[in-house]
């Protein structure tokens, strides 16, 4: 249940949060933090001091209060009233974080509003706008906020307590649950093969129905498909599906594939889920709900593993203790008229798939840039140029920026990085080895390849 006050707070205790003391400021040291690049200072200004060490007993007391016991009891009233004063005395920056993970769930314009105000003053920047959830959000993560002591356990009280759904979700791992947020929508946990059982979630395809090119007649030429080859067979994933399924979980080639799409990042990637290690059964790919810096988090149904779905390893569960990492097809993004041109024997996903619905998120919802909290984004290139990324052979992970290579070798350029070289291929570009093998590439938004992978190449070198 989404929190929903009936009592809301006081006008008189929104004058409290204005001109608050720090009676209950924990005292402690001051953190050292690593220099933030002059961009994020840029755009963010300079970061608030960090304390650290244990939170006062009053504090605690109030975080239990503020953030644990009114999303139990889905209601507000003055233990809350007094525990946000606390908060806000406390002059402590991390519990920012826990400001904004309760925020996310609240529906209250006025309660919103008093959290915003709240974390504005721990963090000591100026309302800027009326999103106030995302602004305050994006300071933190520009400015790598440490997580207050025992964030998980009070972030899984605020998460679970909305989605119970989320409950083996939220767990220790090689995750950092800071970042972590809700999509809006909540968790596919229906079994396999169940793709046409209706859920209140975006709801995978297991299995899906595919016809030949020629019989495809609903998708139109210029319409956007992620092309995928295994062993010979080549089959097309119309964003207009993908955007309503946002993981599919297939067999092409003779391999397992999982196919996870983030809307929001303008991916789509290709997992083979299946020749892993002996006792290890299938990876079954869904949806949480749940975003991380504006990219799906994507979790395994059969053993509650949660994946980087970028990187396509197990962090948390029985799969990361086993140290998973899935490896990739490439994926192809092109029209559907090159796609098919080139690869006539292609088959393709049936148009049911769509749910009769037609979305263009890139073209409107996210025209304008990430609608989510992504922090700083490297001002290389801009939000959502294009990218084909992949690691290299040492590693090293390499982008190269579409628009560019594309128009290279449509004239007929090399483009070459140590065992990487580029081609084109149904319309889009394939990422290829020395010897012709495929390794795995996939386009994306600059945003969301750069903050997974900060250390990136860029071509144009």
């Amino acid at each position: 249940m989404i929190i929903s006050v009936a009592n809301l707070i006081p006008r008189a205790v929104l004058v409290l949060l204005m001109v608050h003391t720090s009676i209950f400021a924990t005292a402690a040291q001051a953190v050292d933090s690593k220099p933030l690049p002059d961009y994020v200072i840029e755009r963010f200004g300079e970061p608030p001091v960090i304390p650290q060490g244990a939170f006062s007993n009053e504090v605690r007391g109030a975080v239990q209060t503020l953030f644990v016991d009114s999303m139990r009891s889905s209601s507000w009233g003055p233990d809350q009233t007094i525990a946000l004063s606390v908060i806000a005395g406390s002059e402590d920056p991390r519990l920012a974080w826990l400001l904004s993970d309760l925020m996310r769930f609240v529906t209250d314009r006025e309660l919103a509003g008093a959290l915003a105000n709240t974390a504005f003053k721990l963090l000591d920047i100026e309302f800027e706008q009326s999103d106030y959830w995302r602004q305050v959000t994006n300071h933190l993560m520009a400015w790598d906020i440490p997580a207050p002591p025992d964030y998980l356990s009070v972030k899984r009280a605020i998460f679970t307590a909305a989605v119970p759904g989320w409950d083996s979700i939220f767990v220790e791992g090689d995750i950092d649950w800071r970042h972590v947020s809700w999509g809006g929508v909540l968790i596919d946990d229906r079994p396999f093969d169940t793709t046409d059982d209706p859920c209140n979630c975006i709801p995978a395809a297991d299995n899906p129905a595919v016809t030949s090119a020629t019989q495809a007649t609903w998708i139109k030429e210029d319409d956007i498909v992620f092309g995928v080859e295994v062993n010979g067979e080549y089959r097309a994933y119309p964003r207009r599906i993908m955007e309503v399924r946002e993981m599919v979980n297939d067999t092409l080639g003779g391999r397992d594939l999982g196919i996870p799409y983030c809307t929001l990042c303008g991916s789509a990637q290709a997992y083979f889920t299946d020749q892993l290690p002996d006792g290890i059964d299938r990876p079954v790919l869904r949806t949480s709900g749940l975003l991380i810096r504006s990219n799906k988090v994507m979790y395994d149904i059969s053993s509650q593993s949660v994946f980087d779905t970028f990187r396509g390893t197990a962090v948390t569960g029985p799969l990361a203790k086993r140290n998973i990492k899935l490896s990739q097809a490439g994926v192809v993004t092109a029209t559907w008229g090159a796609w098919k041109k080139a690869h006539p024997e292609t088959t393709v996903l049936a148009e049911s798939l769509a749910l009769g619905r037609d979305f263009d998120f890139r073209n409107n919802r996210d025209a304008n840039g990430p609608i989510f909290p992504v922090g700083d984004v490297d001002p290389r290139l801009s939000v959502h140029e294009d990218i084909i990324g992949l690691l290299s052979a040492s590693g090293k992970p390499v982008a190269f920026q579409r628009s560019k290579a594309y128009l290279a070798l449509s004239k007929g350029e090399k483009i070459e990085i140590g065992n990487i070289r580029l081609v084109l291929d149904g319309g889009g570009i394939r990422a290829l080895d020395r010897e012709g093998a495929d390794l795995g590439a996939h386009q994306a938004f600059w945003f969301a390849w750069s903050q997974f992978y900060p250390d990136t190449l860029l071509w144009p070198l």
